[in-house]
C-alpha cells in the first residue's frame, strides 16, 4: 500500500505514535488510508453543506474497508468575489487548490482519495490535482441549487444581477428587486443554472471521474447523501485494481467531455479548465479541437442562462447520462473507456432513458447542428478567443460595429449604467487577462448590466478576460494574447471597426497589419495592477488563457 510509506515497519514506530495521538487504532493504521478533501467552508452556498457530504463518504469508506482521514480544501464563493478585488483571486485560487491537495497527499502517503468539491475553481483545481498525484481517486460534488421562484417564473443567481441593470434602466423597482434576492438562491448548492459549478461538474461526470449523477443530483435531495456513500465504497475497489486518474482521464476521454459540453451548452470556462486537466495528465488539449468537435455536435440543451430550464430539470429529465446515451444514436462519442464506477462509459449509461423532450432534446430535433461554445479566431485574436454560443441571441451571430474601449471592469460598468453605451457598439474591457488582471477576472456584471438594460442584443463585448457561466449575449472572451502581453487587443482604438462571425469563428479588427504595428511600437507594457503577494506570484507565473492559464514549470 502507498501508504505503507508512514506507517509500516520498526522505523516507523514515531509515525504510527502521531497516529494515536490522534487516536487511530491500530486496526485503523493497517487498513487503506483514504483522504477526504472536504471543501465545505461558510461563505460559499455550494459549500455549506459539504460536512454532510464528507460524512457520508466516511461511512462508504468505513464499509468497504478502509480508514477515512479528512482533511480541507479552499473555496471561493464567485458571486459573491463579483465585481469587486474578490475576483482577481478566483481562477487564481485553482493552483492553490490543487498544489495544497499535492501536499497534504505526498506528505502523508494517503492510498486514495475522495475530492469532495461543487464550485467554480475547486473542481478544476481538485481534478488537476487528481492527474498530477495519479493515486486512485473518486469525485463526489455537493450538487446543484434548486431554482428559486419569484412572480411566478423560476429564477437563479444570473436574474439578480440582470435585475440590478433593470433597476438602473427603471424597468424595476427596489421592491421587485428585494423579492427576487429573497427568493433566487433558495437552498445549499451550487447556483442553479448550467453556470461553470454545475459545468465543470457535469463534465467531471463525463470524463468518468464523478459517478453517473454527480452533476446534476441537487445538493437537498438524499439521493446525494447515498451517492456520497457510494462513492466512499467505489475508492476502495478502485484502489483494490488499481484504477488511477490517468487510466481514465485519457485523450479520448476528453474528447467525450468536450463533445457532451458542447450538447450541454457549458460556461465558456471549460475552455480554461479543460486543457488546464489535460496538461497535469501530460495532454495539450489544442483549443482547435472544440470546434471540430462543434461542428459535428447538435446542442441539445439550453439551460439558464441560455434558456428557462434549470439543473433540476436536468436532473429530472435523465441527467448528463441521457444527453450521452442522445449522442450514442450518431457515435458521438468513445464508449468503451474505463470509468470510477469500475464499468465503461457504455455500461454506465446504458439503460439511462431521455424522461423530457423539452429540457433534452432528441438528437433528431435539436436546438442547433452544432454545438453550445465556438472558439473564434482572427487578427484581434490570434490565439483565439471564446463565446457560448448557445447563450447568444441569432442576430448577434453576426455582428459589425465601432468600438468602445475601457481599460477595466469598473470602467465600462459605470458607462453602462451612466447610459453612455449604445445599439450597435462592440465594448472591448483589457488588461483583465490571466496576467493583466492579474487572475482573469470573471466579469458578469456588465454582461448582466446590458442584458437588463435590454442591450444584450445589441451590443458585443470582447474581453481579454473571462465571462461568467452566468453570461449570456455576444459575451466573447479569452482574447489571447492577452493585452499584459502586448496581445492586438491592446493597440484596438476608440473608433475602430469591429467585424464578429461566430457562425464562421472569426473576429476581425478592421485595421491594417501596418497600422496595428505603428500602434505597437509605441505601446508601453503597464505596470501590474497588484504588485504585492500570491497575484504578483501569480502574475509572473501565469500563462496565456489559450493554454488553460497554467503556471509556468
Amino acid at each position: 500500500m502507498r501508504s505503507d510509506r508512514v506507517k509500516q515497519g520498526a522505523e516507523r514506530a514515531p509515525h504510527r505514535s502521531l497516529f494515536k495521538a490522534m487516536g487511530y487504532t491500530d486496526e485503523e493504521i493497517k487498513k487503506p488510508l483514504i483522504g477526504i478533501v472536504n471543501a465545505q467552508n461558510e461563505i460559499v452556498p455550494g459549500h455549506i453543506h459539504l460536512d454532510t457530504i464528507a460524512e457520508a463518504v466516511k461511512t462508504g469508506v468505513l464499509m468497504a474497508g478502509g480508514t477515512p482521514i479528512e482533511f480541507p480544501a479552499i473555496a471561493v464563493c464567485d458571486g459573491i468575489a463579483m465585481g469587486h478585488i474578490g475576483m482577481h483571486y478566483s481562477l487564481a485560487s485553482r493552483e492553490l487548490i490543487a498544489d495544497s491537495v499535492e501536499v497534504m497527499a505526498m506528505a502523508h502517503g494517503f492510498d486514495g482519495l475522495v475530492m469532495i468539491p461543487n464550485c467554480d475553481k475547486v473542481v478544476p483545481g481538485m481534478l488537476m490535482a487528481a492527474a498530477r498525484l495519479n493515486i486512485p481517486t473518486i469525485f463526489i460534488s455537493g450538487g446543484p441549487m434548486l431554482a428559486g421562484k419569484a412572480y411566478d417564473n423560476d429564477i437563479s443567481l444570473t436574474t439578480m444581477f440582470e435585475a440590478v441593470g433593470a433597476v438602473k434602466a427603471g424597468k424595476m423597482t427596489e421592491e421587485e428587486l428585494y423579492c427576487y434576492e429573497e427568493s433566487a438562491c433558495p437552498s445549499c448548492g451550487s447556483c442553479s443554472g448550467m453556470f461553470t459549478a454545475n459545468s465543470m461538474n457535469c463534465l467531471t461526470e463525463v470524463l468518468g471521474m464523478g459517478l453517473p449523477g454527480n452533476g446534476t443530483v441537487p445538493a437537498v435531495y438524499a439521493e446525494r447523501v447515498r451517492m456520497a456513500k457510494t462513492a466512499g465504497m467505489a475508492v476502495m475497489k478502485l484502489i483494490q485494481e488499481d484504477i488511477k486518474p490517468k487510466d481514465i482521464m485519457t485523450e479520448k476521454a476528453f474528447e467525450n467531455a468536450l463533445t457532451v459540453d458542447m450538447a450541454l451548452g457549458c460556461s465558456t470556462n471549460s475552455m480554461l479548465h479543460l486543457p488546464a486537466i489535460a496538461y497535469e495528465t501530460g495532454m495539450i488539449l489544442q483549443l482547435e479541437l472544440a470546434n471540430e468537435i462543434s461542428a459535428r455536435t447538435p446542442n441539445l440543451c439550453k439551460l439558464s442562462p441560455a434558456g428557462h430550464h434549470h439543473i433540476e430539470d436536468l436532473y429530472a429529465a435523465g441527467g448528463v447520462q441521457a444527453v450521452m446515451k442522445e449522442l450514442t444514436k450518431k457515435n458521438l462519442l468513445h464508449l468503451d473507456l474505463p470509468t470510477v464506477t469500475g464499468k465503461t462509459v457504455g455500461d454506465n449509461i446504458k439503460n439511462a432513458v431521455n424522461r423530457n423532450p423539452e429540457v433534452i432534446r432528441p438528437i433528431e430535433n435539436p436546438y442547433s447542428e452544432i454545438g453550445g461554445i465556438a472558439v473564434l479566431k482572427g487578427n484581434l485574436a490570434p490565439d483565439g478567443c471564446v463565446v457560448k454560443r448557445s447563450a447568444v441571441a441569432e442576430q448577434m451571430l453576426r455582428h459589425r460595429g465601432p468600438v468602445r474601449v475601457f481599460e477595466s471592469e469598473e470602467a465600462v460598468i459605470k458607462a453602462i449604467y451612466e447610459g453612455h453605451i449604445h445599439k450597435g457598439e462592440v465594448v472591448i474591457i483589457r488588461y483583465e487577462g490571466p496576467k493583466g488582471g492579474p487572475g482573469m477576472r470573471e466579469m458578469l456584471s456588465p454582461t448582466s448590466a446590458l442584458a437588463g438594460m435590454g442591450l444584450d442584443k445589441d451590443v458585443a463585448l470582447i474581453t481579454d478576460g473571462r465571462f461568467s457561466g452566468a453570461t449570456r449575449g455576444a459575451s466573447i472572451g479569452h482574447v489571447s494574447p492577452e493585452a499584459a502581453e502586448g496581445g492586438p487587443i491592446a493597440f484596438v482604438q476608440e473608433g475602430d471597426m469591429i467585424s464578429i462571425d461566430i457562425l464562421a469563428g472569426t473576429i476581425q479588427l478592421e485595421v491594417s497589419d501596418e497600422e496595428l504595428q505603428h500602434r505597437k511600437s509605441t505601446w508601453t507594457a503597464p505596470l501590474p495592477k497588484i504588485q504585492t503577494g500570491y497575484l504578483a506570484r501569480y502574475a509572473k507565473l501565469v500563462t496565456s488563457a489559450s493554454t488553460g492559464a497554467v503556471l509556468k514549470p
